[in-house]
């Protein structure tokens, strides 16, 4: 539906090792969230806890308790709530995105690993397969979480299933490069799928003065939303903010007619 808007929030916070200190978190930026109209409230990846800690020791499936709550406090606010958690795999943990409210409740595991820039995410996260959308309000939202946003063809396979805008969920890792190729990347994403790319990152732990482990991603903040043009419409600085940002269809259908991204795409050769 082409006239379709949906106001999203962006909660840039930086999560702690403890999953119910966590909790309290979300509830406090979701009624942030909600009190400014937001229909959908996203949070980073490893919202449930950051990185550099044991996933496995943390891990629940999304009927467990730390999903129950969260599901929740989507109820009590009448939203949808995005948010980085972990998820038992046998020997080794998912990195899930656990989308709830609104009548939603699943998850969207991390496809493409960070075995990049000497870290090896796969060493304890098993990658998951499928793509996943949710409609809010006719909307069709898609789902990626950090590494993600380095591979074209998902976004365009979201696309594809009819999302106009994708939620990009982040624990972006520090370096040098890496804030200049992070706003890239959304853009290129972005301009290349024909979609709105949401990218919530955790704040810098840094700015917050959170104890980290310093080999890990744990964010560097800078989130940011760009148009199906590639152009950025919002965006935050390091430290923890909310960033709200109202969201149609109708944007993605006429850039997508312009540029031809979808259409023109020829068969990947054999």
């Amino acid at each position: 539906m082409t006239g379709t808007s949906v106001r999203i929030g962006l909660c840039q916070m930086t999560s702690t090792s403890d999953p119910g200190h966590n909790l309290s978190l979300i509830r406090s930026w979701v009624e942030r969230a909600a009190d400014a109209g937001a229909r959908v409230v996203v949070f980073p990846e490893a919202t449930m806890a950051h990185f550099g800690v044991p996933l496995a020791a943390v891990a629940e499936s999304i009927d467990g308790a730390w999903a129950s709550a969260v599901e929740q406090i989507a109820a009590d606010h009448g939203v949808l709530i995005a948010a980085g958690m972990f998820t038992p795999d046998g020997d080794r943990v998912r990195n899930t995105v656990l989308l709830t409210g609104l009548g939603h409740h699943l998850g969207y595991h991390k496809i493409h690993l960070y075995d990049a820039f000497g870290y090896r995410e796969s060493d304890t996260v098993a990658p998951g397969t499928d793509c996943v959308t949710v409609t809010v309000d006719n909307l069709v939202l898609g789902v990626a979480t950090c590494y993600d946003v380095r591979f074209p063809a998902l976004f365009q396979r979201l696309a594809d299933a009819g999302a106009s805008a994708v939620l990009l969920t982040t624990s972006w890792g520090a370096g040098e490069g890496k804030a200049e190729q992070w706003e890239v990347l959304v853009r290129a994403r972005a301009l290349d799928s024909g979609s709105w790319v949401l990218g919530c990152d955790q704040a810098d732990p840094k700015v917050t003065g959170t104890q980290v482990n310093p080999d890990a991603p744990t964010g560097i903040g800078r989130s940011l939303v760009a148009d199906p043009l590639g152009a950025v419409t919002h965006r935050l600085g390091t430290g923890p903010d909310l960033l709200i940002a109202d969201v149609d269809a109708a944007t993605a259908i006429r850039s997508r007619a312009r540029t031809g991204v979808l259409a023109n795409r020829a068969p990947a050769p054999l």
